[in-house]
């Protein structure tokens, strides 16, 4: 700990709280901002503010051995830590509190950093007073904590897999190699998806239909996976770690089949970008797509040929579908490694093919940096385009296809390549699922993937319990990529279902059924369908489900008679926070 202070109050009476409060510095992420020690001042003689201290870190394991040992000095009974998002270190604090003996709900985490230093970095003063206020708050609804256990519920030692393509697979051989019974659904009459259909790929060169029909070999080898293909889940019911799925096989075919699962992992994958009439030249003959060009070497075994005419001079666009202010505005990532890969094939066939590379920059991350250099020795010639000034392509009266473009490397040079074919290096995109989305309460991202909980700390996991992501249906990445994430999901299903039973967070809503008059305003409110009509003592009253509910607090302010409180952020330490803050004045 740097610049620590210690305040250790008088004798206090058991009923008053014992608070522990550390603000931290995060390496000067708030502390370039936030005035950390006027902060530690402020709040030191909070009442029941018994240790206050400032820290560099405090995440660190250090940090954390020092907060457990002053629970123990102090005798702490509530927490609160004033540092990042709560996204990313809820868990370890909660952790600390467990291990010293507090109870771990009795713990508040304060958002200094994204919600102050990093928002007002051009106000100090401001930034400051605001994380006065905001730990002060936390203080207040920490000295109305009280004791919460988490839920158990009894798990399904089964798992849905929702996609057969090389994520879902690999993710059903994990699962079934773990000792779970699992069923795979496929939308498709052949397992595979996009990697099925290709010939060889990076960094591996081996031929993705034959890496699928090994995985396919895989799970008609272990009886414990069931597949389903041309087939869809049609409905989900029940709650975390029971989850009953039905599926249709043959959607010709009203039955369904039930299934009871404890966890689904969703492998959907995705599409790739479809380019409009015109755009960079899609409409004329000889302008292609990655995959269309992609289907053409795979094709080949000599030198390449385009309805009947040799390729012997070859232009790459890049960027296309991506990066695209007010549309797809993200990279695709892996478009520029699996270029550089096709422009290798491509020399590996004709050592005489002309390859110019027209890009906005080069992502070849990691060891496929070595690809793209590669890809150079071999002669291709890569041209930087301003974003501003994309290259043009068109076909001239005598038939020849010409693609015009500037060069930076060049000084902004205008450039006309006259060209056999032009590959227009198309990204992904999100793969449409509305109803997969509605039927799962899938989170959406900006970018309209399906959206983790956190990408680094939780990369698998959705904010709906035991229902997980996995491959390109959450991002664009490459097939080694998409393993690895379906392996995530594996361990993860795993860790939930294998125990036979699951702890379940329990900050949820719940109902005072004396005061509940039925309206139904809840149910409607409710995007996780937790709510449901009950009868109690005679009268029609809300009941919620606590293994169904997120405790997302959406019933709560739209109950008129206020008959539902949310554990953990109940009314009244809602009123203390807000009335708090009010005290604080801002500067």
């Amino acid at each position: 700990m740097n610049s620590e202070e210690t305040t250790v109050a008088g004798q206090l009476s058991p009923e008053q709280r014992r608070i522990g409060v550390y603000v931290c510095h995060c390496g000067g992420n708030i502390s370039d901002y936030v005035d950390v020690q006027r902060v530690v001042d402020a709040i030191k003689d909070e009442p029941g503010v018994i240790v206050a201290r400032d820290t560099i870190f405090a995440c660190a394991d250090a940090t954390q051995e020092n907060m457990e040992e002053d629970i123990h000095q102090y005798g702490l009974d509530g927490l609160v830590v004033a540092s990042c998002s709560p996204k990313l270190h809820t868990v370890t604090f909660r952790g600390v509190a467990k291990r010293a003996g507090i109870n771990p709900y009795q713990y508040t985490q304060v958002n200094i950093r994204e919600q102050d230093s990093w928002t007002h970095g051009d106000n100090p003063e401001g930034a400051t007073h605001k994380a006065i206020s905001l730990v002060k708050a936390g203080i207040a609804r920490t000295r109305l904590t009280t004791p919460l256990e988490p839920l158990v519920v009894e798990t399904t030692q089964k798992a849905l897999v929702v996609g057969g393509g090389i994520t879902g697979l690999r993710a059903a051989i994990g699962l079934a190699d773990v000792g779970l019974e699992v069923f795979l659904v496929e939308k498709e009459q052949e397992l595979g998806g996009w990697v099925g259909r290709f010939g060889t790929m990076y960094p591996h060169d081996r031929r993705g239909s034959e890496l699928i029909a090994g995985l396919v070999g895989e799970v008609r080898r272990r009886s414990s996976i069931t597949v389903f293909t041309n087939a869809e889940l049609m409905a989900k019911s029940g709650s975390f770690g029971n989850y009953v799925a039905a599926i249709r096989v043959n959607s010709d075919l009203p039955e369904l089949i039930h299934v009871e699962v404890g966890s689904i992992v969703v492998a959907t994958g995705f599409d790739t970008y479809q380019p409009e009439a015109g755009e960079y030249g899609y409409g004329i003959d000889g302008v292609v797509t990655l995959p269309e060009f992609k289907a053409l070497i795979d094709a080949s075994s000599g030198p390449l040929v385009h309805h009947g005419r040799p390729v012997k001079t070859i232009a790459y666009i890049y960027c296309v579908g991506s990066r695209q202010p007010g549309a797809n505005e993200y990279c695709s990532r892996y478009c520029c490694a699996a270029t550089a890969h096709a422009a290798l094939q491509v020399s590996g066939l004709d050592r005489g093919v002309h390859q110019y590379h027209l890009y906005r920059d080069i992502r070849t991350y990691g060891k496929y940096e070595l690809m793209y250099t590669d890809s150079r020795k071999n002669g291709s010639v890569y041209m930087k385009f301003p974003e501003d000034t994309p290259p043009s392509v068109a076909r001239t009266d005598g038939g020849q296809l010409t693609v015009t473009t500037h060069d930076t490397l060049t000084g902004g040079e205008e450039l006309t390549i006259p060209a056999d074919l032009v590959v227009l290096v198309t990204g992904m995109v999100p793969r449409k699922n509305e109803e997969l989305m509605g039927l799962l309460k899938l989170p959406v991202g900006t970018d309209g993937f399906f959206n983790e909980i956190h990408p680094k700390l939780r990369p698998v996991e959705t904010v709906v319990d035991g229902v997980l992501i996995a491959g390109a249906c959450q991002g664009p990445k490459n097939s080694t990529e998409s393993v690895a994430a379906g392996l995530a999901a594996v361990t993860q299903s795993a860790a939930i279902l294998k125990k036979g039973f699951a702890e379940l967070d329990p900050q949820v809503a719940e109902v005072n059924a004396a005061a509940c008059t039925w309206c139904e305003k809840c149910i409607d409110a409710c995007p996780y369908s937790a709510i449901e009509k009950a009868e109690v003592a005679g009268r029609t009253v809300a009941a919620i489900s606590p293994s169904t509910c997120k405790g997302c607090g959406g019933c709560v302010p739209v109950c008129p008679e206020d008959a539902i409180d949310l554990r953990g952020y109940t009314d009244a330490q809602i009123r203390a926070v807000i009335d708090t803050m009010l005290e604080e004045p801002v500067a």
